[in-house]
């Protein structure tokens, strides 16, 4: 199992980036052609907005993997640990019903109502490639919310919280470099 996570993150992070430098690199272009040549490329502003908008869902997907999503916990602090406990589980619980309806509803959308011979309008490509982010990226983040949920409350870890992560490599290379200045 854990091999099939890692393929998954692996996948997640490969592609993320793929996603990234795509719609990066085709927007500098299309801004440096229209410039310098006043020409532009016909396709490229429908494929980095698909790229852009398949970037921003996978995110969601790594932000919930990595518990990073926005969530209001300072009230917390002032009861026992197994209330926020409680309340995390719930509120992941509802999130976990939002994703199944919203599951359901885009891949009836995308493979049920949407028409066939509906193409994006330069590529040609139909556009159900395009809105299979929508089922996709939601399982995506259900598996992610309840394996974060496993390892809370089955494996008793807790999530490394990318924040808490980032203000402590902070510090610790603040204070190796103030080190090395005393040296």
């Amino acid at each position: 199992m854990n091999r099939l996570w890692k393929l998954v993150d692996n996948l997640e992070n490969w592609l993320c980036q793929l996603l990234l430098v795509t719609f990066v690199t085709l927007l500098f272009a299309q801004i440096m052609l229209r410039n310098l040549f006043s020409y532009s490329l016909p396709w490229a502003d429908e494929l980095a907005t698909y790229a852009f908008v398949w970037f921003a869902y996978l995110g969601a997907v790594y932000a919930a993997k990595k518990s990073a999503h926005n969530r209001v916990t300072f009230q917390f602090r002032f009861f026992p640990r197994w209330v926020e406990l409680a309340c995390g589980a719930l509120t992941d619980l509802i999130w976990i019903a939002f994703n199944l309806v919203f599951i359901w509803l885009s891949y009836d959308f995308v493979f049920n109502k949407m028409n066939t011979f509906w193409k994006s309008q330069t590529l040609g490509i139909p556009m159900k490639v395009f809105y299979l982010i929508l089922p996709l990226a939601f399982v995506l983040m259900t598996l992610r919310i309840l394996q974060n949920n496993y390892l809370r409350f089955v494996k008793h870890r807790e999530p490394v919280d990318p924040e808490a992560e980032a203000i402590a490599e902070a510090k610790s290379s603040t204070l190796s470099s103030s080190n090395e200045k005393g040296d």
